[in-house]
């Protein structure tokens, strides 16, 4: 008898946690934020931003270069912004961010000089830095209002999951635009209607999820503030290790997740693989590129979406820990795939990457969001993103020189020993 009353109590317990997550699901709110991830995600672009680029006529350290920029002006707007987030509001903030990517994307088209590209990548830097954060912020803001804060873990994998859906079907509708378009630079202007509609989108969340701490402050105040932040969360040493972690390796893959572009054009070449229905190698890569980033999306999604699970079944500091190892591993891999010209294992490697990056992130909110007090949520979620930014604005035309310089094999070979041994002091238990 008492063994059947503590499975009957298992049950009920299993039943409820499967009700509740049946009551997330259909929520309105929650609904909003899943499609708000989906029409963000929707980057015509993305498969080819590298590939547009190189057909400019710039080289990988002249594209480092941009994307340095680019990772600079988020760096240096991440905390200001998050901190606009928590004391004028959140929603606000982050229809902000949708007006500085469509600025951005109409200069994307107009590319006709590097100085124009420069500008492009400004306002997209904008974008990044206002967006970071205050997304994430409202989503745990609104789970505490439900009282659904315990299932965050859940509710972040599923958001993302739509954004990697989102991200899977924009890369096959861009095989379509970039095949049947006059130009792949096209493509940023059709970006325009996602992000027009997620403005719409963002401007019905109820006003409610701004939560602002005050209404007034002075530029003083404002610095102060921001300072006082960083100070709060290195000043813990948890914390602090988590942040730096999520940073390090968000950054890392961030700088080196579009390589597989020129990657795929090297091997594509080099082993000379049959053409698929078309008379142009260009052609063929806009193909490759597009279903290789479309099938990575879509299993990075399903994994997203079921991470919760494991966090379930191991502790969320074991996952997240592990996941860091396993990138160097695969980095290492990478550059042994390269120097024997092995396509399929290269594909590989690089889809672990991604599976790996999406995973950890949902890991990273339900693992840090306990350190973290109220109102500082949208603060560290922005400076975790502002490191990550000065990791890339570093990183970024350094990889791209070596990899100039010397080969991309030297390159991967050497990030992924320096991410393992990095691990051995950022663990945290």
């Amino acid at each position: 008898m008492l063994i059947l009353g503590v499975l009957s109590r298992c049950s009920r317990k299993a039943g409820d946690k499967m009700d509740i997550y049946g009551v997330i699901k259909k929520d309105k709110q929650i609904t909003k934020f899943n499609f708000y991830g989906f029409f963000k995600n929707l980057r015509f672009f993305e498969p080819y931003l590298v590939f547009f680029l190189m057909g400019l006529g710039y080289s990988l350290f002249q594209i480092g270069i941009l994307y340095s920029i680019r990772e600079a002006i988020t760096y240096i707007f991440e905390v200001p912004s998050g901190i606009m987030a928590d004391q004028f509001g959140k929603k606000k903030v982050l229809l902000m961010c949708f007006v500085f990517y469509m600025i951005s994307f109409v200069f994307f088209f107009w590319s006709l000089n590097f100085s124009i590209l420069i500008v492009a990548m400004i306002f997209f830097g904008l974008g990044e830095a206002f967006r970071s954060g205050s997304h994430k912020a409202l989503i745990l803001s609104y789970l505490e209002h439900k009282n659904w804060y315990t299932h965050k873990g859940f509710v972040y994998g599923r958001t993302r999951a739509y954004s990697l859906l989102g991200s899977s079907l924009s890369a096959f509708i861009s095989i379509l635009m970039v095949l049947n378009l006059p130009s792949i630079r096209w493509v940023f202007l059709i970006s325009l209607l996602p992000y027009l509609i997620d403005f719409m989108l963002v401007l019905s969340y109820p006003s409610a999820l701004d939560e602002k701490t005050e209404s007034v402050t002075s530029v003083k105040s404002f610095y102060k503030e921001s300072l006082n932040a960083i100070k709060t969360i290195f000043s813990e040493s948890g914390l602090m290790k988590i942040v730096i972690s999520s940073a390090t390796f968000d950054g890392v893959f961030k700088t080196l997740k579009d390589y597989i572009q020129p990657v795929l054009v090297s091997l594509i070449t080099a082993i000379g693989i049959t053409k698929i229905g078309s008379d142009s190698v260009g052609d063929q890569l806009t193909v490759y590129l597009g279903l290789v980033y479309g099938v990575f999306y879509i299993f990075s999604a399903l994994a997203s979406r079921n991470v919760y699970r494991l966090t379930q079944r191991y502790s969320p500091s074991s996952v997240f820990n592990r996941m860091y190892d396993l990138m160097g591993v695969a980095l290492v891999l990478l550059a042994f795939a390269l120097n024997q010209d092995y396509l399929i294992m290269t594909i590989l490697v690089f889809f672990s990457l991604y599976v790996m990056k999406d995973s950890r992130k949902p890991v990273f909110v339900d693992f840090s969001s306990d350190y973290m007090k109220k109102d500082q949520r949208a603060t560290v979620l922005s400076i975790e993103s502002q490191l990550r930014s000065l990791l890339v604005v570093t990183l970024a035309p350094i990889l791209g020189w070596v990899a100039d310089q010397f080969s991309l094999q030297i390159m991967f070979l050497g990030i992924g020993g320096l991410i393992i041994i990095g691990n051995r002091i950022l663990k945290v238990r």
